[in-house]
């Protein structure tokens, strides 16, 4: 059985390690501001929740696993809050989108568009 959770546990911690990779990957490759905001936050912290959760699962206390469980509610409510409001702030300080993108929906809804 504690080998079962031991398996477990470094699925989730591989797969921790792979969505932070991918989030670096992501910063690396995308175009612009904001696309890197989207890729980095949605795979960190799947990335981050995994390797959490594989804590849970490896130390197996009732202890432990309340707080990975409430790290993992505040990963999830926080990390995307902030990479919206830090992507907020980039478009209104004038940050440009990238010369892919076609229609910027946003221009429409404020005054203080780029």
């Amino acid at each position: 059985m504690a080998a079962m959770f031991d398996i477990l546990s470094m699925v989730l911690l591989a797969a921790g390690a792979a969505f932070s990779l991918l989030a670096a990957v992501g910063i690396v490759r995308m175009p612009d501001v904001y696309t890197r905001m989207q890729a980095a936050s949605k795979a960190v912290t799947l990335g981050a929740a995994s390797t959490v959760l594989a804590v849970a699962v490896h130390f197996q206390d009732a202890a432990v696993v309340a707080r990975c469980l409430l790290v993992c509610v505040f990963l999830f409510v926080t990390i995307p809050a902030a990479s919206h409001l830090v992507a907020r702030a980039a478009y209104r300080s004038g940050e440009p989108l990238a010369p892919e993108t076609d229609v910027d929906e946003l221009a429409e809804h404020t005054t203080d568009a780029p």
